[in-house]
């Protein structure tokens, strides 16, 4: 059994009071520029204010180490942070960005702390990482970017696709096949990549659903130095596991937010809307929306929580991942999607924030592995890989 310290409950008191007085006024700005076609993002002005407050608040770092300068939260207090993040429809989560610094975290060599990691970690640059290619989907051994060594350089070819935050970011993590006939087992290594490298060229910006944006990369005889090379040549798989199990974690507790805040206004209408004259509360196909909601809702906590209690424990939990992945964006997709059809016309207006977070949620079914992958996976795993 679990337990959140009073320490841990205070901090994420704290983060409500900020998603809800600074964060949830913005959602009007954010669902008109999603109304209009717009990125769904917020405003360099509105961020840099935003991070202000943040600093001012101590909400920076949580999860950095305290040698690098953070508050070096356990995962069983970061869950109940992003659950609260994921209750708007502003994305914004504290810097840095945790999936990236884990990774560095794990591989950087001491001139790479210095140069990446203590900057990233004060939140003082931004990165993004390349991993996905045309054609290859969600199978890294299909994988076709080449990096080649000439001398005390590697030479990266290849297209990389679906990319978050490259156009803006400072560094580049870029997955590439050092050894082909290795692939995926000992044969793809990770290079750190700097904005402006001669050879890294964003080719296009994608439209998403909910207003996102995505990047298709090329890299045409970019090169970059031996000391680029991340972790050891060969060994970028693992590390790249890892932080797609952080990322799904935080996946997790984001689809509780959002499903809670879809749950939320769905029985404060319920009990104002009057239809037939009868209040929607009192049909019992909206008690059962709300009832199945709950329990479902309550399920997902505390499977995000066993594995927050398991990887601060240092478990491996990838295949607790893999099922937070598939059961988290399926129960947000399902209520999300009942919260609407209760506003019936207002439901799938792109004035309420429940659009916005149906198509949110969408997407999270596809990034971070699809959820076949994921089913394939624990599968796999149970049936002792065969």
């Amino acid at each position: 059994m679990y337990q959140v310290s009073e320490e841990h409950r205070m901090l994420r008191d704290l983060v409500k009071k900020f998603v809800r007085n600074e964060l949830m006024p913005l959602e009007k700005n954010i669902l008109d520029r999603f109304a209009s076609g717009q990125p769904a993002a917020l405003s360099d002005e509105e961020n840099k204010k935003l991070f202000k407050q943040c600093k001012d608040l101590g909400l920076w770092a949580l999860d950095v180490p305290e040698e690098v300068g953070g508050a070096n939260l356990p995962w069983t207090a970061l869950v109940g942070v992003n659950e609260e993040l994921g209750y708007t429809a502003v994305p914004f989560t504290f810097p840095p960005d945790s999936p990236n610094l884990h990774m560095l975290l794990a591989t950087a060599s001491p001139e790479q702390r210095k140069k990446y990691l203590e900057p990233y970690a004060a939140g003082e640059t931004t990165s993004a990482i390349a991993i996905s290619e045309p054609g290859a989907g969600g199978d890294p051994a299909g994988m076709k970017t080449r990096a080649v060594k000439d001398g005390n350089d590697w030479v990266i070819n290849g297209r990389k696709i679906w990319i978050s935050r490259i156009a803006k970011a400072d560094f580049t993590i870029a997955m590439a096949v050092t050894d082909p006939e290795k692939g995926s087992r000992g044969g793809i290594t990770a290079f750190l990549v700097d904005k402006g490298t001669p050879g890294l060229v964003v080719a296009r910006a994608i439209p998403m659903l909910a207003g996102q944006r995505t990047y298709e990369v090329v890299f045409e005889d970019c090169r970059v130095p031996d000391t680029q090379v991340l972790g050891r040549i060969g060994q970028g798989f693992a590390p790249m596991q890892l932080r797609l199990t952080v990322r799904r974690l935080q996946m997790g507790a984001w689809c509780i937010g959002m499903a809670q805040r879809a749950l939320d206004m769905l029985v404060d209408h319920a009990n104002q809307r009057v239809t037939f004259g009868e209040k929607l509360a009192d049909r019992q196909a909206i008690q059962w929306w709300v009832a199945d909601a709950a329990t479902k809702l309550h399920a997902c906590r505390l499977m995000v929580m066993d594995a927050a209690v398991k990887q601060d424990e240092g478990r491996d939990v990838r295949m607790e991942a893999s099922m937070i992945k598939v059961f988290a964006t399926e129960m947000a997709t399902e209520i999300i999607d009942h919260a609407q059809q209760a506003f019936g016309a207002m439901g799938v207006t792109q004035e309420l924030p429940l659009s916005w977070l149906a198509q949110k949620v969408r997407t999270m079914r596809v990034y971070e592995g699809p959820s076949e992958v994921h089913r394939m996976v624990i599968a796999r795993r149970i049936l002792g890989g065969r």
